[in-house]
């Protein structure tokens, strides 16, 4: 029995490969299925993710602590600004003209005019639609000071929806998560059926101060 032991004690070694690997942490999806506010994980090594430019919003720390929350096949390759409000000026058309290609993610960061961070990202580009578009991998967050994430709930899919005047992010009972004006100077947030989320801003109507989107090349 001794030497049945012996041979069992080596075999934890065979785990030692496995905090190398880059994915989602384990049981963050869970909380996240029930849209409930969950705190950004530390894994042992998480993968880095990298923008071409630092961002006029977030510090590097907090551009860490939010890609531990995005899909880990976009953690691999840079994101670059597409559109910032201090580069580009404040205008809805200008920021679809700028969102990217069709197929590809984008990352939507605001700060107001009290300095809170917020924003969301979408598994497709922010763009004028007919009607609301995307998939359950679209979430808002808030920094208020500590990361807070809000997933899809699965109640509805009101994910985004880009009208000329007026783009939105979650909704249901005319209520949205996430909206911004035709002027990006004017913008709200109200708790919503698709993410359960709180008020991303201290106030359910806000002032922009500064705003980008980034994207994959």
């Amino acid at each position: 029995m001794r030497g049945y032991r012996a041979h069992y004690h080596l075999l934890p070694d065979q785990d030692e490969e496995l905090p190398g690997e880059c994915g989602e942490p384990a049981g963050e999806g869970q909380l996240g299925w029930e849209g409930a506010a969950v705190a950004a994980p530390a894994p042992e090594e998480p993968c880095r993710m990298v923008l071409s430019t630092p961002s006029s919003i977030l510090q590097d720390g907090q551009i860490q602590q939010l890609g531990l929350h995005l899909p880990p096949r976009l953690t691999q390759q840079p994101w670059y600004l597409l559109y910032s409000t201090g580069r580009d000026g404040f205008s809805l058309r200008s920021l679809y003209r700028a969102g990217g290609r069709a197929g590809s993610s984008a990352l939507l960061l605001i700060r107001d005019t009290e300095a809170q961070a917020f924003g969301a990202f979408s598994a497709a580009a922010l763009r004028c639609s007919n009607g609301f578009y995307g998939t359950g991998e679209t979430f808002l967050f808030s920094f208020s000071p500590e990361l807070k994430v809000f997933r899809w709930t699965g109640r509805n899919s009101f994910f985004v929806k880009g009208d000329v005047d007026l783009l939105m992010v979650g909704g249901g009972s005319g209520r949205f998560g996430l909206w911004l004006d035709e002027d990006l100077h004017h913008g709200g947030s109200h708790p919503c059926e698709t993410f359960d989320n709180e008020s991303l801003s201290s106030r359910e109507q806000f002032c922009v101060q500064d705003l980008e989107v980034w994207g994959l090349a």
